[in-house]
């Protein structure tokens, strides 16, 4: 008998009464952590495996001519917005406003086209220019919560409550009295893995041109936690289709642990990225939850009694945050219209506080730990080797030296990599529009405010660079193009690889004169950079764009930020990810 019917048992045997006379205490299960296992024990794909042989065994396929490649980005009169969020249910609010729930979740949000950057552009390729290459940086999929995290604490003290008798909860509340907890821990939910199909299948359609520009198969990059590597995986299995996919690129899986170099997982070789200043956010947010969960605390604490529990601003977050799990994990969740829409909106605020000053602009560690990838992304772009004994990062120089774990040439890159790790990059390459409005206070939400986490490093977020020549637009030739270049290495080729746009064959190589990047969709302006001007369309003359990453490598001072002796000012001022000079 599962608990549920035997709680169904109990009432039966017990005699009406009236509800308003009844304290109805939970059960003893509730809070509980409830898990499933699939396949069964015992049981193997390959048990009856002659029963069951594959497609190529039976070999009767039908037709299978290819079509040529799509270049949607290119072709298409306009760029294709993402919202999609099937099979989750859009949740309500407690007062039955008309808000958009799912994307007020910060980073637990999952990904959507956003508007953060130069509003009159798009991702698609600007007129008079070709594409190149692009530098795809994703983060994973929807996930369970990390381990030790709030909504399993949240569950673990309610079920100590229960176990000895002393929780009752009414009203809206009353579902916690039989309410389990289903999640697990780190690993991605099923809505999680269709997040990175559909952005592999999207990036086909909107790329997949480019692919006739390798020369090689592709070498693609992740981690080695189970997340990682099923998300990338995801993303291969749609960018390249279920049946091809594991013979058409190569995953290089970078290991993610203490002692292991990785620009992708930089933190494992950040003491600071592992120590107080890590959580230069927690007085922000304490004081900012305290603020805007104040009325929801008054009007649910009534409905909670637990023996060791107050229903405070610490589990009411923890709440929010076990609605945001829920959604993405089993699709709906009953705490998430416990809720009004400004207590989502305050909630939403919470992730931002906590990013901009624990993994963002306003944390002195930021910078070290992303300016890894750049040096990377630079040696890529002008295709020379890091010497790594000058240049101290996180890159693993077992990997950046090898032309078959990091080549050259490649049309498309693809990383994959987390949410922290994505806001730290974006800090490192000096993207200031996202940081334009200055430190978040604690006290109130700024309006009009530049920095919103959902739209940075949501589940599944992406950045682009795109890698262009804009013959039209450029103010320099070719010639000077490739000696800014070659300024840097007397190796570098003038240009990288040209690829022809789809009934243009004819078209010769061409130099890249110009680079941009799309964030989830948005296009950044990249006037942070030095050199990098204001342009409609986001574009930066790819020359100056190099130069401004290099001397962005000059700044940011790896050694001081990840192992240097200091402490995060008060007040906190801090808008580019490093400590300033003088405090240096």
């Amino acid at each position: 008998m599962t608990p549920a019917a035997a709680l169904l048992a109990v009432f039966a045997l017990c005699p009406a009464v009236h509800a308003a006379a009844t304290t109805v205490f939970a059960s003893s299960f509730a809070g509980s952590t409830s898990t499933a296992v699939f396949p069964p024990p015992g049981v193997s794909v390959t048990s009856d495996a002659s029963d069951f042989p594959d497609a190529t065994q039976i070999n009767v396929f039908g037709p299978t001519p290819t079509g040529d490649e799509a270049f949607a980005i290119a072709t298409a009169p306009v760029s294709p917005d993402y919202t999609n969020i099937f099979p989750l249910v859009e949740p309500a609010t407690s007062d039955k406003k008309e808000f958009d729930v799912i994307h007020s979740w910060g980073n637990l949000s999952p990904f959507q086209s956003t508007n953060l950057g130069l509003s009159k552009s798009s991702a698609k390729i600007p007129a008079g220019c070709t594409l190149q290459q692009v530098h795809l940086l994703h983060r994973h999929g929807a996930r369970y919560p990390t381990s030790g995290s709030a909504p399993a604490s949240f569950a673990a003290a309610l079920h100590a409550a229960a176990e000895t008798g002393n929780l009752t909860a009414s009203g809206p509340l009353a579902f916690l009295n039989t309410w389990t907890y289903k999640l697990g821990a780190e690993i991605l939910t099923p809505f999680g893995r269709a997040q990175l199909f559909e952005l592999g299948v999207g990036f086909r359609v909107k790329y997949g041109d480019l692919l006739k520009g390798f020369k090689d198969l592709p070498v693609w990059r992740t981690t080695s936690e189970e997340r990682m590597v099923d998300s990338a995986l995801h993303f291969a299995a749609g960018f390249f289709g279920v049946q091809e996919y594991q013979n058409d690129y190569h995953q290089l899986i970078e290991i993610e642990a203490q002692g292991f170099n990785s620009t992708l997982a930089p933190y494992d070789q950040c003491p600071n990225a592992n120590n107080v200043i890590a959580s230069a956010a927690t007085n922000f947010t304490t004081q900012w939850a305290s603020i805007y969960l104040a009325d929801a605390q008054k009007r649910l604490a009534p409905h909670f009694k637990a023996a060791g529990m107050t229903l405070n601003a610490t589990w009411l977050f923890a709440m929010q945050q076990t609605c945001a799990y829920e959604t993405v994990a089993l699709g709906y969740s009953a705490f998430c219209d416990l809720f009004t829409e400004e207590e989502w909106k305050g909630y939403e605020y919470s992730v931002d506080l906590s990013f901009w000053y624990n993994n963002g602009p306003g944390n002195p560690a930021v910078a070290a730990q992303g300016i890894g990838w750049v040096q990377e992304l630079v040696s890529r772009l002008t295709q020379t080797r890091i010497n790594v004994t000058e240049s101290a990062s996180s890159v693993n120089a077992s990997i950046v030296g090898s032309n078959v774990t990091f080549p050259f040439e490649q049309p498309i890159y693809v990383d994959a990599t987390h949410d922290t790790v994505i806001s730290a990059i974006v800090v490192a390459m000096n993207f200031t529009s996202l940081a334009r409005t200055g430190p978040l206070p604690g006290t109130h939400i700024p309006k009009n405010r530049s920095y919103i986490v959902n739209q940075i490093s949501p589940f599944a977020s992406n950045m682009v660079g795109q890698v262009l020549s804009c013959p039209s637009l450029s103010t320099s030739s070719a010639s000077s193009v490739s000696s800014a270049i070659a300024s840097a290495s007397s190796t570098a080729p003038s240009a990288l690889p040209s690829i022809s746009i789809p009934g243009d064959g004819s078209t010769p190589a061409s130099p890249a004169t110009h680079i941009r990047w799309i964030l989830n969709d948005a296009v950044v302006p990249l006037t942070g950079i030095s050199g990098c001007t204001s342009n409609p369309d986001g574009l930066c003359a790819f020359d100056t764009f190099v130069k401004g990453m290099q001397q962005r490598i000059g700044e940011v001072d790896f050694a001081f930020g990840c192992f240097g002796n200091y402490a995060v000012p008060n007040p906190n001022l801090i808008v580019d990810g490093q400590l300033p000079g003088e405090l240096r």
